[in-house]
């Protein structure tokens, strides 16, 4: 746990509860992080909506589990803006930040002035958690409604966990004194649990879609909707900062909840790509398929979606009949045969 003190906040997901009620939260500011990411992209601006809201999501969402490896957030449509993805990798070691990388693809030609949802179009919204090693991954989906990808989030907590959960965000490009313009972002998450399982009556909301007046009854109910509103009158500079330290933020939203902070999370751009990891990749494809991969120069390139990194490879070194090592050594006939 930690004072109410002003610390660097820029890059930090700092957890709270409000102790007048069964509620905790996170407070999220991605600067550093979020212009890393799309800068290294000349994303459109609805694209780069899209990015920015899902990493927020990814950060808030990460730091709330007691996750060992990665977790990754999804978008999947068939509109313009086709595959929206992030992940949100756990601190290697104590104190040590977590790691975070976002990429999407979309369709420039079929872009339009809308907003960014609707330019996905129909697909889902997936929650994947991998613990590493040993373990099998969890997989979580729902379908894309409600207008945001933040309400998406809203909509899996309520169906899957029975948790309900809500979303105050705010991004863009800011310019400060002295400064060329940058990306910032900031949201608060607020989230609780429910002290009855649901009802069976049946749910609320758009297409019969679980909300948070079908799992809470009486006082958690009447706590969460006072929690709610005072989210509610939270304001985009107030979000993004940053002259408003989130603590401050806290105090002047949930003063007379009795907010709670612990040790705040810092987050740093981070990809997970390496040449074994892409080697490994193209190991089911055989020679033939090698092949037709192979550059006029005689090299398989790739390059990764999240970062960038350019690799080439000797096409003999690929796939299940690679012949020779990533070194260019000759392989034994039966291990190149393997």
């Amino acid at each position: 746990m930690t004072s109410i003190n002003q610390i660097a906040w820029d890059d930090t997901v700092l957890p709270f509860q409000l102790d007048r009620s069964s509620i905790r939260g996170r407070v999220v500011r991605l600067d550093g992080v979020l212009d890393h990411i799309l800068s290294r992209h000349n994303y459109p601006e609805p694209v780069a909506a899209a990015v920015a809201e899902l990493s927020l999501l990814t950060a808030m969402i990460g730091q709330t589990i007691k996750l060992r490896w990665k977790l990754s957030l999804q978008v999947r449509g068939n509109g313009a803006i086709r595959t929206i993805a992030a992940d949100y990798y756990a601190p290697e070691t104590e104190g040590g930040p977590a790691r975070m990388r976002a990429w999407a693809s979309f369709d420039e030609e079929r872009l339009t002035a809308e907003p960014y949802f609707d330019q996905i179009g129909e697909g889902y919204f997936a929650i994947l958690i991998d613990q590493g090693s040993g373990t099998s991954p969890y997989q979580g989906i729902t379908p894309l409604a409600g207008g945001s990808l933040s309400a998406c989030a809203e909509t899996y907590f309520a169906q899957s966990e029975q948790l309900p959960t809500s979303f105050s965000l705010s991004y863009g490009q800011s310019t400060l004194r002295g400064q060329d313009s940058s990306w910032r972002a900031g949201g608060i998450m607020l989230q609780t649990l429910p002290a009855q399982p649901i009802r069976d009556e049946g749910a609320s909301g758009e297409n019969n879609l679980i909300a948070a007046a079908d799992i809470l009854q009486g006082a958690e109910s009447e706590d969460w909707n006072r929690a709610n509103h005072l989210l509610s009158t939270v304001e985009d500079m107030e979000l993004i900062g940053p002259s408003l330290a989130p603590t401050d933020l806290l105090f002047r939203l949930f003063h007379e909840e009795d907010p709670r902070v612990f040790d705040p999370q810092r987050v740093e751009f981070g990809c997970s790509c390496d040449a074994d990891r892409v080697r490994n990749t193209l190991s089911i494809y055989s020679q033939k398929d090698i092949a037709h991969m192979t550059t006029e120069q005689g090299v398989v390139t790739a390059d990764c979606q999240f970062c960038g990194a350019h690799y080439e490879f000797d096409p003999n070194s690929l796939g299940f009949e690679a012949t020779v090592d990533a070194e260019g050594n000759p392989l034994p006939q039966d291990e190149a045969a393997e």
